[in-house]
């Protein structure tokens, strides 16, 4: 993992959602390697320099503690959850990363997660295999560029998981649209 970023995406207290005003709030921090191992195609996509992260980049153990502390201040009293599209990848790197190197461990305990994808599966009616962000309901969507860059992506994902919360899903009346557009 080179970098990551964490956004504040909202509020539930078991009865209401409530999303931000903005999604101002964020932390972001780009990481030393801890491997030789890597693929170059992964980095073309998202743009990092990896040569610059070897002298630059925070080590894990600061970059990890830090964001561990911007979740629990944060979160203040309530329980923290993370959230992404899809779940399986964001979570099997941080998880790893805050449990090796954050001496107070994952912010998120080891099972504080919530998988979008599968949310829209369920609220959609549709496979799993047919609920991926490129099949969003255009509604469903944050109206920013997918851009592979950690903070951009993770406050388009923090709109796309307030749209998809307040869907109502097929039946609801949230959105006003017929199975069609779905």
């Amino acid at each position: 993992m080179l970098s990551f970023a964490l956004v504040f995406a909202g509020t539930y207290d078991g009865h209401e959602f409530r999303r931000p005003a903005d999604y101002s709030r964020g932390f972001y921090a780009e990481l030393k390697p801890i491997s030789l191992n890597f693929e170059p195609e992964a980095l073309a996509v998202n743009g990092m320099d990896r040569d610059f992260l070897l002298r630059q980049g925070q080590p894990p153990q600061t970059a990890m503690s830090n964001a561990a502390q911007w979740v629990r201040s944060t979160s203040g009293y309530a329980q923290p959850v993370l959230v992404a599209y899809p779940l399986c990848f964001d979570w099997t790197f941080l998880y790893w990363y805050f449990i090796q190197y954050c001496q107070s461990g994952s912010p998120f305990g080891h099972s504080r997660c919530f998988d979008m994808k599968t949310a829209v599966s369920i609220k959609t009616g549709k496979p799993l295999s047919e609920s991926g962000r490129n099949r969003l309901p255009s509604r469903l969507r944050s109206m920013r560029a997918h851009t592979h860059q950690a903070m951009d992506d993770a406050v388009e994902q923090a709109e796309i998981f307030a749209n998809v919360f307040e869907w109502g899903g097929r039946n609801g009346a949230n959105l006003g649209t017929s199975n069609q557009d779905i």
